[in-house]
């Protein structure tokens, strides 16, 4: 069972745009020789915060639109945030705020074994590394740069660093690298 933050980010650094938006990563389409369908497989539990959440409501489930979508995640789901967030029918989440501690040891009862999946946003990833709750990092670097943004892990991390596990090609654009967090 491992602790994961799993996500895409610019050549530069940056998970989402200034103004939120994924545009410059949904422009590649999914990448159908990527690592996504053998991860999810492996996961029992994810967490994420509010805008990665919001989101979600926003481009993918649009509950208030005349097709809404099923939320996309079968296993249980945390979501981090100080405000009140409407909720997905039909869906296990869990609203929950503070210190990620207690809610990971929640996470990882609930998965069951499987791994935990840090969804999204680099300051939640971080909260969990200043824990030492985060054992890996997954990834996948597009060829575009933003120059501002939400940066993919918002934390110095220097010593001791990371641990390179693996390096490989993700479809026609992306690289997807590997690191322990030791």
């Amino acid at each position: 069972m491992k602790t994961q933050y799993y996500t895409a980010s610019s050549l530069d650094g940056f998970v989402a745009d200034p103004d939120h938006s994924l545009d410059w990563l949904l422009q590649f389409g999914f990448p159908e020789d990527g690592s996504y369908p053998a991860f999810i497989d492996e996961v029992g539990a994810v967490a994420m915060g509010s805008s990665t959440y919001e989101w979600l409501l926003r481009h993918h489930v649009r509950p208030d639109s005349e097709s809404p979508e099923p939320w996309p995640y079968a296993q249980p789901a945390w979501v981090f945030s100080s405000r009140s967030l409407p909720r997905v029918e039909g869906a296990e989440i869990h609203f929950v705020e503070g210190d990620v501690g207690p809610v990971h040891r929640e996470m990882v009862e609930a998965a069951e074994g499987k791994n935990v999946w840090i969804v999204g946003g680099g300051d939640l990833a971080g909260q969990f590394l200043d824990r030492g709750l985060l054992d890996e990092i997954i990834v996948q670097i597009a060829p575009v740069t933003l120059g501002s943004g939400a940066p993919l892990l918002p934390r110095r991390r220097v010593d001791p660093p990371l641990r390179l596990v693996s390096v490989e090609r993700a479809g026609e654009a992306f690289v997807e690298l590997r690191y322990a967090v030791e």
